[in-house]
């Protein structure tokens, strides 16, 4: 939360399910400026057969204003949960019992960075019509694979010519 936090040129409304890890990083990551929500989820039980699972059916929800003045109409969870089907989806690293599955975190990492950057700068969005970066202002053009790689050569070159007093790091 504070990564993010910092990355915000300004004031947000933030929606979480009620876990209180979130509630202590939204206070750590914005203090108060940020408008913050939590949506909790009520459950009730479901019958199903024996030796079959399913999850609990919603049976309503519960919404409280924790920081800020957030509008009712945008507190929601939809949005993060429909992101998060798109990179499983999208990503089989996430998932589980497949042989794309990896319990290396620096994998996850480096799948879930090249997800983000085809979806946001490559990927024309059906519904926008041009790619999520173009419709924020991020860029005027539709990148190409070839332009996400070179984003991370130009990186790592920079990284090899850092120099650390008089001694130059290689590599």
């Amino acid at each position: 939360m504070c990564d993010l936090a910092s990355r915000l040129a300004s004031r947000v409304q933030v929606t979480s399910d009620g876990d209180r890890a979130y509630l202590e990083a939204v206070e750590a990551g914005f203090g108060a400026d940020v408008d913050y929500a939590p949506l909790i989820k009520l459950y009730g039980e479901v019958p199903h057969p024996a030796g079959r699972y399913s999850p609990a059916a919603i049976q309503g929800t519960k919404t409280f204003c924790c920081t800020g003045k957030p509008d009712p109409r945008h507190i929601s969870t939809s949005f993060v949960e429909r992101q998060n089907l798109t990179m499983r989806m999208s990503m089989r690293r996430f998932t589980r019992l497949t042989n794309g599955f990896s319990k290396k975190t620096e994998n996850y990492a480096y799948s879930v960075a090249i997800h983000f950057m085809h979806y946001n700068f490559v990927c024309i969005h059906q519904s926008l019509r041009i790619t999520p970066a173009m419709a924020a202002g991020v860029t005027t053009k539709l990148w190409s694979l070839t332009d996400m790689v070179r984003v991370i050569e130009d990186w790592e070159a920079a990284v090899s010519t850092k120099v650390s007093g008089d001694t130059l790091i290689e590599g």
